[in-house]
């Protein structure tokens, strides 16, 4: 089967993406459309077009004089984002409990009971947090099928574009780890019991730990002393 090649504008589009998801082009970073144009040698319009995809993501924003820069992260964006997918995910979680196969999420119980298992040993090797990592992805994606809701399964896509982004400023302990596993194995089970409420729940605390994670391991310099704290280096937390 022939596809199609990416478009100069959806070419533009993923690289300055994934720069503002690696952390290349840092918040704040101005996006002028000349300079990117020059930088990825492609003209304007192209750049132009990637640049509104991405202010439609929220990952670029207006500044002023300066026209679009990368969104900031701040203690309001980092609030912002996480009463929003308190919100989404709990609602989803609930949905796979009524109308997801029971033995699918059992299955991923168990898997997540046994990465918490290996997260209480030794210190784990960095291809080992992407394997779980990976899991976290295929468990989000049996929650969007088993919702069978496309409009749900669109807007949680679009927050998990900004967790993505935290994730690899936050930094990761081996104890966060853990209780994410752990954390994720109990809203598996309580989806695979058909438990609604037990659900929603376990997606609450889960989410609430992982803002509290994000708080404690950063503070942008600009942020105010008194306001929460948020993420610095540049590997995946759990989220």
């Amino acid at each position: 089967m022939l596809t199609t090649p990416p478009t100069a504008s959806g070419r533009a589009y993923a690289h300055l993406r994934s720069e503002i998801l690696d952390g290349v082009l840092s918040p704040g970073t101005p996006l002028l459309e000349v300079e990117q144009s020059e930088r990825l040698g492609v003209s304007r319009t192209p750049v132009r077009e990637a640049l509104s995809r991405l202010a439609a993501e929220g990952l670029a924003e207006p500044s002023g004089k300066r026209g679009l820069v990368v969104t900031q992260v701040d203690d309001r964006y980092v609030r912002s984002l996480f009463e929003q997918r308190s919100c989404l995910e709990a609602q989803a979680a609930q949905l796979a409990a009524v109308r997801g196969q029971p033995t699918v999420f059992a299955a991923f119980g168990d898997q997540f009971t046994q990465w918490r298992d290996l997260f209480r040993g030794p210190a784990v090797s960095d291809g080992q947090v992407r394997d779980y990592f990976a899991l976290i992805r295929r468990f989000d994606e049996a929650v969007n099928e088993a919702t069978d809701n496309s409009f749900l399964v669109d807007a949680m896509e679009n927050l998990r574009i900004h967790v993505l982004r935290l994730r690899r400023m936050a930094g990761h302990s081996q104890r966060r780890l853990e209780a994410s596993a752990s954390e994720h194995s109990l809203i598996a089970r309580a989806i695979s019991r058909r438990d609604a409420a037990l659900s929603a729940h376990a997606t609450h605390v889960h989410l609430n730990n992982s803002v509290e994670h994000f708080r404690q391991s950063w503070r942008p310099a600009e942020t105010d002393p008194t306001e929460g704290v948020l993420p610095t280096s540049a590997t995946d937390a759990p989220g």
